[in-house]
């Protein structure tokens, strides 16, 4: 934990120096300010020194006015940089907190697929959110109370040794055991505010897979099991939180007993001061002033630092994604992809999930120029492996995947994903309308190129029935258009974005018989001169295919064109079509 939330400090001070003007007028006009609140004080001393002072009425008033103009200026001056502060806070804060926005979305993005897999997205969002809000906190505590109270009790402790010596190392020799109380508990209790932390995101990241999945509890009858699921984290949340605030009652009830120490003892030996006219009247309101002063600074310093730790520690979980590496990266002087010919290659590709699970060993594929290829077999047997390769969505435990002889792992990913179109079995829209998810495929495409793109794939028709056409706001997911519109949409996304590679995985899956026969021609149209990569379960999608491969175990265990597979009766496909097409034949 400490060495994360030096590395938590590090992010926030670097993205603190890149507003230097601002961060120094803040600083400055603070320090004047809060130096105005010792200042002060010395003036209420005279003011009341006069009032207890005796001599010609006239004489006591006019000191007292002339105090009281002093004051005033004081308090105005004081008031005005106060001002200054505030304003120079909120340009400071303000960016920085959207630099460090823009960084979290910028980093998190850059992760793997397989990272976003193994995360919740309700939890990640928490944790971008926290991260910037810590930051928006631990700013604010620093600015607005730590820098006040060290300039406070520097100055206020010069000022009482030049009073009385013994009475200044009283207040200073209180408030280090103070703050070191303080400090040594926010260090013990720091443990446990990591902990509720970490379980706020464990309850979080349920709440968000629930609603994800609302449909499944409902429909499974998970009701109850979720409920109760969810009110054993809550439970354990409450006891952490339930712990943690109680600490905080422990330490307040501690500070409240040593001030009233310090109150009664200071203002004893003031007493015995005045007894031997070494103070005066306006004496004893300089030090009840002083005396509420630190007050207020160190009583806030406890829980400031606490704070500051429960906001660091909810930083935590970001800072550990920001400094953990990439787990796909570009190569240092990595170029651009060039497609000419869209010639793919498979060269002795190995890929492990992990170190007991092989999926692909020496797997050798080669796909011509402008080729359409088929790939089926049983669920495990590495179809989707190969694409997610071919995307780079993981890297190869092994070998190499070239395309028109550029090793993928040597190119931008960006330029890798520019030159290939995915149609997935079941497309994810963004909640925009749909002219921005079909624009999504190419974003400087006009209103007229989406359209053409939408009557395409034969999704113009239920989009003009719309009451807001290509304006209309898809929801969550796509959560409001039906399986088949959805992948018609992702289908105009990809005849739009007209990449020279094309892939299609279950493409027409959740297309009933009607809207395939009307997508399949516009597939047609979109696979022209272009490398096409199929995986279909749904045989009468591929018969039409250049070339059909089985693959099993890892391996291709067939290789041809459907007249040619169904040659061999025992073979995968053969098989395969028996079952699917022979059936219904019969």
């Amino acid at each position: 934990m400490k060495e994360n939330t030096k590395k938590t400090l590090k992010i926030y001070w670097q993205a603190a120096g890149g507003y230097k003007p601002s961060g120094w007028l803040m600083l400055v006009t603070l320090c004047l300010a809060t130096g105005l609140d010792v200042v002060i004080p010395l003036y209420y001393k005279q003011f009341f020194d006069y009032l207890a002072g005796s001599g010609p009425r006239d004489l006591l008033v006019r000191g007292l006015i002339a105090t009281l103009m002093i004051i005033a200026a004081l308090s105005f001056l004081q008031w005005l940089l106060w001002r200054v502060t505030s304003f120079a806070a909120t340009h400071f804060q303000t960016r920085i907190i959207a630099d460090l926005s823009n960084k979290c979305f910028a980093y998190l993005h850059r992760h793997s697929f397989s990272y976003f897999n193994n995360n919740f997205s309700g939890s990640l969002v928490k944790r971008v959110k926290w991260f910037t809000s810590a930051f928006e906190a631990v700013a604010d505590k620093v600015t607005w109370n730590l820098l006040p109270l060290a300039i406070n009790i520097f100055f206020i402790a010069i000022i009482l040794l030049g009073v009385n010596i013994y009475l200044g190392l009283g207040v200073i020799v209180w408030v280090v055991i103070f703050l070191i109380l303080s400090w040594a508990f926010t260090k013990y209790k720091l443990k446990y505010d990591i902990r509720r932390s970490e379980t706020e995101t464990e309850t979080t990241g349920l709440l968000a897979d629930t609603i994800t999945n609302n449909a499944n509890v409902k429909l499974f009858n998970g009701y109850g099991r979720e409920v109760e699921s969810f009110a054993q984290v809550t439970e354990r949340l409450r006891r952490l939180r339930n712990w943690c605030w109680n600490l905080g009652n422990i330490f307040e009830a501690m500070q409240g007993f040593l001030m009233v120490v310090m109150e009664i003892g200071i203002f004893y030996f003031a007493i015995l001061l005045w007894q031997k006219n070494a103070l005066t009247i306006g004496g004893f309101v300089l030090i009840q002033s002083y005396i509420l002063n630190i007050f207020t600074r160190v009583w806030d310093f406890g829980r400031t630092l606490r704070n500051i730790y429960e906001h660091l520690a909810d930083a935590e979980e970001m800072t550990v994604i920001l400094n953990t590496p990439q787990e796909i990266q570009d190569i240092p002087g990595a170029k651009n992809l060039k497609v000419t010919t869209g010639k793919i290659e498979f060269k002795d590709v190995t890929f492990n999930y992990n170190e007991t699970r092989s999926i692909l060993k020496n797997f050798n594929l080669l796909i011509e120029p402008q080729a359409r290829l088929a790939v089926i077999g049983p669920s495990g047997a590495g179809k989707t492996t190969i694409i997610k390769l071919l995307f780079r969505m993981h890297d190869v435990t092994g070998g190499q995947i070239l395309i028109d002889g550029q090793d993928i792992a040597r190119v931008t990913q960006e330029s890798l994903w520019q030159n290939i179109s995915l149609v997935p079995q079941d497309p994810i829209l963004f909640h925009r309308t749909l002219m921005e998810n079909i624009r999504y495929g190419k974003p400087k495409a006009t209103d007229d190129e989406v359209v053409e793109a939408a009557k395409a794939a034969h999704c113009h028709e239920f989009i003009s029935s719309l009451s807001e056409g290509y304006n209309t706001f898809v929801g969550e997911r796509g959560i409001k258009l039906s399986g088949g519109e959805r992948q018609r949409v992702a289908i105009a996304r990809a005849i739009l974005r007209n990449a020279p590679i094309l892939v299609l995985d279950e493409a027409t899956s959740s297309l009933d018989s009607h809207s395939e026969k009307l997508i399949q021609d516009a597939l047609d149209k979109l696979m022209k001169e272009k490398t096409v990569i199929v995986i279909a379960h749904r045989l009468s999608t591929i018969r039409k295919m250049d070339r059909i491969i089985a693959v099993d175990k890892g391996g291709i265990v067939e290789d041809g064109s459907h007249d040619e597979l169904l040659k061999k009766p025992s073979g995968v496909y053969s098989k395969l079509w028996k079952l699917q097409a022979g059936g219904f034949i019969k």
